[in-house]
C-alpha cells in the first residue's frame, strides 16, 4: 500500500433493479427482465439476459420490446431496492467509515490506510464483494483506482460481479487508450466536439496545452484536461445533504378525471412522507409536476408556514394546487415534491391547543405508528382505504 497515495473504491450493484426482481421471483432468474417500460415508459433497468438483446436504460419500451420480445416486463419496486440498499451501505460501512453514496446502486468508499485491517487493496476488495453477497444474495463489481473518477471506470472493467485494480503505476498507460467518452462528464455532445478534434482517447487530450482546453471549452475543458492526467481531488464525502424528494407516475393512458389524479398525488405523497420521516427530515415546500399529452410540463408550489413529513399534509397542499391548475388536456404524467428542509429542532408554528395543531399531531402520530407496522410486517401490512387495491407495485 506504500504507493497509494489515495485508495478509492466505487462499488457498483450489478443490474440492480432487474437482479432484485429475479431475487425476489424464482420465476424470472435467467429469464430476460426489463424494469419499467409500461406501454409509452421507458426502460429503468434490464437484467444481463436482456442487455444481451441491445437493451439499455432509458430506451423507449416500445423499442425494448421489438428487440425482445419475449422479455418480462415489470413495474419498479423503489421502495425494494431502497431497503436492500440500504443493507449494502451498512456493509460498506463495516470497512470504512468514508462512504458516499452516489445513488441508489453505487457508492465511493476511501480504503486509505486500511490494508493493516483488512489487507492490500485487491484483497479488501474481494471481501466487500464477499460480505455484499452474503447480505443481500446479489453481486457488485468494485474498481479501486487511486482517485474517484477512475474507480468509477474500473468498476465497470469487468462488470458483473467483477473486480478491477488500477494500480499507480497503471495510470498513464489506462489512460492513454481509455476512450474520451468513458470519462465521466464527457457526454455525447462534448465527445462529438472531441472527435471533430481527432481526440479519441485521454491519451489524445495531452497532444494540446492547457491554455487551449480552457480557451476552447473553459472549465469544463480544464476539468478535461486534469482527468486526462489522472487528476481529480474530490474526496470521499460520507454524508450529502438531501435537497429534496419526490415521486411521480406516467400513465399508461392520458386522463383528465381528477378524482384519479388525487389518488396517484395520495399514493405519491405516502411515499415521499414517509422516505422524510424515515430520514428525520421535514420540508416546507410542497411542489406539483403534470406533463400534458403535448409533453408541456407545468410545476405549482406552494411554501407551508411550517415544515412538515405528514403525508396528510403534503397531499392536501398538492390536491388544493391540482384544484387551483386547469387541465387543458388530458394528463400523461404527474408527481409530488417536497424541499426547503429545515435544520435543527422545530416547533409548531401554531399555537398547541389550536385544532389545526391537535389534527397535525395526531396525524403525524397515526403515520409514524402506520410506517412502524409496515417496517415490521411489510408495505401491503396497513393500507389507505383510498389505496387498497390500487396501483399495487
Amino acid at each position: 500500500m506504500s504507493q497509494w497515495t489515495r485508495c478509492i473504491m466505487h462499488i457498483d450493484m450489478d443490474a440492480f433493479f432487474a437482479s432484485v426482481e429475479q431475487l425476489d421471483n424464482a420465476a424470472l432468474r435467467g429469464r430476460p427482465v426489463v424494469v419499467g417500460g409500461g406501454k409509452r415508459g421507458v426502460v429503468a433497468a434490464a437484467s444481463y439476459e436482456a442487455r444481451r438483446y441491445g437493451i439499455r436504460s432509458a430506451m423507449p419500451s416500445g423499442q425494448a420490446r421489438r428487440l425482445c420480445p419475449h422479455a418480462v416486463f415489470v413495474k419498479g419496486r423503489m421502495h425494494r431496492y431502497k431497503e436492500i440498499s440500504a443493507q449494502v451501505m451498512q456493509v460498506l460501512h463495516e470497512f470504512s467509515p468514508l462512504v458516499e453514496q452516489a445513488s441508489v446502486d453505487e457508492a465511493y468508499l476511501d480504503a486509505t490506510g486500511s490494508a493493516r485491517l483488512f489487507g492490500p487493496p485487491e484483497e479488501m476488495a474481494r471481501r466487500i464483494r464477499a460480505a455484499v453477497r452474503e447480505a443481500v444474495s446479489l453481486t457488485c463489481s468494485v474498481g479501486v483506482a487511486p482517485v474517484k473518477f477512475l474507480a468509477k471506470i474500473a468498476s465497470d472493467v469487468n462488470k458483473p460481479d467483477g473486480l478491477f485494480v488500477l494500480q499507480p503505476d497503471e495510470v498513464a498507460g489506462f489512460l492513454a487508450v481509455l476512450p474520451v467518452g468513458d470519462i465521466p462528464g464527457v457526454g455525447r455532445h462534448f465527445a462529438g466536439q472531441l472527435q471533430a478534434l481527432g481526440v479519441r482517447t485521454a491519451g489524445d487530450v495531452l497532444r494540446y496545452p492547457e491554455t487551449f482546453w480552457q480557451r476552447r471549452f473553459g472549465k469544463g475543458g480544464l476539468g478535461l484536461f486534469a482527468r486526462a492526467q489522472g487528476i481529480d481531488p474530490r474526496v470521499v464525502e460520507p454524508y450529502t445533504q438531501v435537497k429534496s424528494e419526490s415521486a411521480e407516475n406516467t400513465f399508461e393512458e392520458d386522463t383528465d378525471d381528477r378524482e384519479l389524479l388525487k389518488t396517484w398525488l395520495l399514493k405519491q405523497a405516502e411515499r415521499v412522507g414517509r422516505n422524510q420521516r424515515r430520514m428525520g427530515l421535514s420540508g416546507r415546500t410542497v411542489t406539483l409536476k403534470v406533463k400534458f399529452a403535448d409533453f408541456r410540463t407545468v410545476t405549482r408550489s406552494r411554501t407551508l408556514a411550517a415544515p412538515t413529513s405528514s403525508t396528510r399534509v403534503i397531499y392536501d397542499t398538492a390536491a388544493a394546487l391540482l384544484d387551483e391548475m386547469d387541465l387543458p388536456q388530458k394528463v400523461r404524467l404527474i408527481g409530488v415534491g417536497l424541499s426547503h428542509y429545515a435544520e435543527g429542532p422545530q416547533q409548531l408554528a401554531l399555537p398547541l391547543c389550536s385544532p389545526a395543531a391537535v389534527r397535525d399531531e395526531k396525524s403525524e402520530q397515526l403515520e409514524k405508528t402506520m410506517d412502524a407496522v409496515r417496517d415490521r410486517f411489510g408495505s401491503a401490512a396497513i393500507v389507505r382505504g383510498r389505496l387498497f387495491g390500487f396501483g399495487k407495485d
